[in-house]
C-alpha cells in the first residue's frame, strides 16, 4: 500500500551504486564449496538455515531464488536488519545469509565469514579471490542492492540532465572510485532511460519471486 506509484509519481535520474549480493557462511558448516553446501542442504532437508535483514528484502528473495534453483529447501529465518542477521551468522544460529559485499567485507577479511560465491555477473577488483556464484557451479544466479536517484513528476527534462550528468561527473573522482571500489560496489552516473529501464526489469523479476512465494511484508 505505497502511498506513490513508481512509475507515475517519480521521474528516474540516474543510478547511484550497485552493490552484489555474497552468499557467506559460518565456517562451522561442512561445506568447502558452493556445490558441497548445495549437497549438504539437499541431504538435510528443512534443516539448514538462512538469515535476512527482514520479510521482504532482496536478502531474502534471493534466499528463494537460491531454494528454487537448486532444491536447497533452505528455511528462512528474518531479522530486524543486517545486524542482527550477521551476529546470528557469527554465533552459528544460522548456517548462511545472502548479504551486501561491503557489509560482508569486514567479516570476511577476517575470516570470521567464509564466502561460497558472489551473486554477480563478474568478480570484484576487490575481492577478486571469491568467485561469481555462476562459476562456483550455478548459472544465472545474480542479486544485488542498488540505489538511485528520482524527482517529483514533472521535473524539467533539463534539470533532470543536468543532475544525472553532475552525478557522472562526480562519480569520475578518484576518490569516490576508490571509496566505491572498498565497497565492492560499482558506481551508476547512467542516464534516466538506462535506469528505467534497469529499474523496470528489476520489478519484474522479484515481482515474479514475491508472487511465486506469496511474500507479503510484516
Amino acid at each position: 500500500n505505497l502511498p506513490y506509484d513508481l512509475e507515475r509519481d517519480l521521474v528516474p535520474i540516474t543510478g547511484v551504486a550497485y552493490v552484489p549480493d555474497v552468499l557467506v557462511m559460518n565456517p562451522g558448516v561442512p561445506a568447502a564449496t558452493l556445490k558441497d553446501f548445495i549437497a549438504h542442504c539437499r541431504a538435510n532437508p528443512g534443516k539448514v538455515n538462512y538469515g535476512s535483514s527482514g520479510v521482504g528484502t532482496s536478502r531474502h528473495l534471493a534466499g528463494e531464488i537460491f531454494n528454487a534453483m537448486t532444491g536447497a529447501a533452505m528455511v528462512h529465518v528474518p531479522y530486524k536488519g543486517s545486524g542482527p542477521a550477521n551476529a546470528a551468522l557469527l554465533a552459528g544460529e544460522i548456517s548462511v545469509i545472502f548479504e551486501g559485499l561491503g557489509s560482508s567485507a569486514p567479516y570476511l577479511r577476517s575470516g570470521k565469514f567464509r564466502a561460497l560465491g558472489l551473486a554477480a555477473a563478474k568478480r570484484s577488483p576487490a575481492f577478486a579471490d571469491i568467485p561469481t556464484i555462476a562459476e562456483a557451479g550455478l548459472p544465472g544466479f545474480e542479486s544485488q542492492s542498488w540505489y538511485g536517484l528520482w524527482a517529483p513528476a514533472g521535473v524539467s527534462r533539463d534539470l533532470a540532465t543536468r543532475i544525472q550528468a553532475e552525478v557522472a561527473r562526480a562519480f569520475e573522482a578518484p576518490d569516490m572510485k576508490e571509496a566505491w571500489s572498498r565497497q565492492g560496489a560499482e558506481p551508476g552516473g547512467e542516464n534516466g532511460e538506462t535506469f528505467a529501464r534497469y529499474v523496470r526489469a528489476e520489478v519484474e523479476k522479484w515481482g515474479k519471486v514475491v508472487r511465486a512465494n506469496n511474500i507479503s511484508l510484516d
